[in-house]
């Protein structure tokens, strides 16, 4: 029997299941990188200067750590990932549980159901939270997380104090391009 111009259906979950979430995944993770700043405004050499008083710091940290989040968080991530190449089982525990937090918490778009309970995502996120501390301590890389840890929040804490806030743009706010803070 010929089955020519005829929609196939399929009651089980095939490739095109499989397609489709990688499809979404990929999705969200664009739509997550997009919060992304543009590396060039951040790292604009002219938008650099010292802070007048510890005020004007707290405000400017407090203002870039908003407006840079993201490009903060791949910072850390890519210090912290750096500081594990000498350790290459704290590095395999890290992208396993890296793997670990994009599927289980990321990149979700239903609640996560374990023997039919669905589990709320605040308890993902600390029970994530919590193997990931202990693995990771397990593997004996404590010093090396915790200072990498410590260099990272330098870093960030040293750009955005000396990352003049008056050229942000808050472009969320209907459709005007206002600056993001007065201070400079």
């Amino acid at each position: 029997m010929t089955n020519y111009g005829t929609i196939p259906t399929s009651s089980s979950p095939g490739p095109s299941a499989n397609l489709e979430y990688l499809s979404r995944a990929k999705a969200r993770i664009k739509e997550g990188l997009g919060a992304r700043r543009p590396w060039k405004l951040m790292f604009n050499i002219h938008s650099l200067n010292c802070p007048g008083s510890f005020f004007e710091a707290m405000s400017r940290i407090k203002t870039n750590l908003a407006y840079f989040r993201m490009n903060y968080a791949i910072i850390v991530l890519i210090i912290l990932f750096l500081s594990l190449l000498w350790h290459p089982i704290s590095l395999i525990v890290f992208i396993v549980m890296m793997a670990a937090w994009l599927f289980l918490y990321f990149l979700r778009d239903e609640p996560l159901v374990i023997l039919n309970r669905t589990i709320d995502d605040r308890w993902v996120l600390a029970v994530l939270g919590v193997l990931t501390i202990v693995f990771l301590l397990l593997t004996g890389a404590f010093l090396n997380i915790l200072v990498s840890l410590l260099v990272a929040a330098a870093v960030v804490l040293i750009h955005a104090s000396f990352r003049r806030t008056d050229d942000l743009y808050d472009e969320e706010s209907a459709g005007l391009m206002a600056p993001a803070s007065s201070s400079s």
